[in-house]
């Protein structure tokens, strides 16, 4: 969908949106299409846990998202550091943006936990975008259920015409968000979650 609708743009560098522009476009449509995840989902219990599990592991992926790009930072910035140091960093990010999990009995897993993640091996540096994203998509599936399905959908296809024709913040713009990354804002998008959550019922 994306690339269809660039398909006016005449310059074909433009076409070639970074990470945190294709990824907004695909998980925007992960949230905007849930309404309609009865047409595969025909249980009603599996339509309803489906569009749950889709938000909480939005709000979840988070906390992952910040300590892979920590630990990937002190890794380049530490390249002479030792396997004790390393795991001693990862545990300590993991007690920073994962608290409140009982790994009793598990700390051994836990220490190397970022060896699941293959973006810190075939892709480094590229996760962060992730986390900007879901935050835009959040946002984009805010404002289709609370300012009108029709004009954030508006919003959203002259998104996604623009492909990468303007800077980062004036594309989310132009989807009808911010690029914003404030405790203020998350907190919002946070609170939204919740709300649909308890409405799912």
């Amino acid at each position: 969908m994306h690339t269809f609708a660039m398909k006016d743009i005449k310059l074909d560098p433009y076409k070639g949106t970074p990470s945190e522009i294709a990824e907004l476009a695909s998980m925007s449509m992960e949230f905007i299409s849930m309404d309609l995840w009865n047409v595969y989902y025909k249980d009603k219990a599996d339509f309803k846990k489906a569009k749950r599990d889709q938000l909480k592991e939005a709000l979840g992926f988070l906390p992952w998202c910040m300590i892979v790009d920590a630990f990937q930072h002190w890794i380049y910035l530490n390249p002479v550091h030792t396997v004790d140091e390393r795991e001693e960093y990862f545990i300590s990010l993991m007690s920073r943006f994962a608290s409140g999990v009982d790994w009793n009995g598990l700390e051994g897993f836990k220490k190397i936990m970022w060896l699941f993640q293959l973006h810190i091996f075939e892709v480094p540096f590229y996760y962060i975008e992730y986390g900007m994203s879901q935050l835009g998509a959040l946002s984009v599936y805010k404002n289709y259920k609370t300012s009108g399905k029709e004009e954030a959908l508006k919003k959203y296809e002259d998104f996604l015409a623009l492909g990468y024709t303007k800077p980062v913040n004036e594309l989310y713009e132009a989807a009808g968000i911010k690029f914003d990354f404030s405790a203020e804002y998350v907190k919002k998008l946070v609170d939204f979650v919740k709300e649909e959550l308890a409405g799912i019922k």
